[in-house]
């Protein structure tokens, strides 16, 4: 298909939803008239839409809606959310309907980045997301945040290892700020509230090891997860979920909102983190350290080891108490020790 007749397909597909997004019933005559299509065109582009994902309920007579209202992401609408230093430091914010993933969209850009800027993707609908060890990070339409932050630094800096950790730190900053006071942390890049998992994070890295580092940062944070797709997400990863919605309820912020107060943190802590490393960030990850002084056991490959959770070192392993001994883990699962 052309390129541009693809985008002219796009583009009526996302006018479609954003004249659905109120949750309200519209008639396929009225949608035609506000597209300058034929009714058979509507239904087209409903289908389309039905095949990637999206929920569109149909009535006789009444006409056509998504199940609840949606706020669709939208380019300026996150620019005016992020802070001034934030704005400033976004090369690019790329809104899209669908995409296989984020990461690799950001990953694939052709423009060069310079050092201590950004790029910015989300997406609407995501085929190929994926989460820590190669799952799948599921996320239905209008159900969560989908993002990735794509940063430039001019070398790799000091504790590397350690980013994905003060990227939690961003991450939790920001929620706590729009009103998750009890979000905290769990080792090494799960979001959680009351243990269940609210978000995740992968970090991605191009570059020589003595060179300018591309950092491209994967976030997936749940928003409002139908109950069939907790249950998914529950058998496939062993971990019941939360969503931002279920924290908040009424004063659940807009995605707009949510994506530009996340990048702004994230970018704020990229500029300390190329100078400085993890060494600003730990004292504030062991405070929102979840699993802090608990009984914990470390699944590294086919070996468990038990013992209780120390917190993290400068270059971002775990530490764990080992019948006395401190142990250090630079990878593995965690997960809480049943008590007995």
């Amino acid at each position: 298909m052309p390129r541009d007749l693809t985008a002219q397909t796009e583009q009526r597909r996302r006018r479609l939803l954003e004249l659905l997004s109120d949750g309200e019933f519209h008639s396929g005559e009225k949608l035609a008239k506000r597209l300058r299509l034929s009714r058979a065109g509507i239904w087209k582009i409903i289908s389309a839409l039905r095949e990637m994902g999206v929920e569109v309920q149909s009535v006789p007579r009444q006409g056509y809606r998504l199940p609840r209202a949606i706020d669709l992401y939208d380019r300026a609408a996150i620019a005016d959310a992020a802070t001034p230093g934030g704005k400033n430091a976004l090369e690019r914010i790329d809104v899209l309907l669908t995409v296989d993933s984020t990461n690799r969209f950001v990953a694939d850009l052709k423009e060069p980045l310079a050092a201590g800027r950004a790029q910015l993707c989300v997406a609407e609908l995501q085929n190929a997301g994926r989460g820590r060890r190669g799952r799948t990070w599921l996320a239905p339409f209008g159900s969560g945040v989908v993002m990735t932050l794509g940063w430039m630094f001019d070398e790799a800096p000091p504790t590397f290892s350690a980013l994905s950790l003060a990227v939690g730190v961003a991450v939790v900053n920001a929620l706590r700020k729009l009103g998750a006071s009890d979000v905290m942390l769990k080792w090494p890049n799960d979001v959680v509230w009351k243990g269940r998992k609210l978000a995740g994070i992968l970090v991605e890295m191009r570059g020589e090891s003595a060179g300018p580092a591309h950092v491209i940062i994967g976030i997936g944070i749940n928003l409002r997860m139908p109950p069939v797709v907790r249950l998914s997400l529950a058998e496939q990863q062993a971990a019941v979920v939360a969503d931002i919605h279920e924290i908040l309820r009424q004063q659940t912020p807009n995605r707009n909102v949510i994506v530009g107060a996340v990048a702004s943190e994230l970018i704020a802590m990229l500029k300390t983190f190329a100078k400085e490393g993890f060494a600003p960030f730990q004292q504030r990850w062991l405070e929102l350290d979840s699993l802090a002084a608990s009984a914990v056991k470390v699944i590294s490959g086919t070996q468990t080891t038990l013992g209780l959770a120390r917190g993290v070192d400068v270059d971002g392993s775990l530490r764990v108490d080992v019948n006395g001994e401190l142990r250090k883990f630079v990878s593995g699962e965690v997960s809480l020790r049943a008590a007995k």
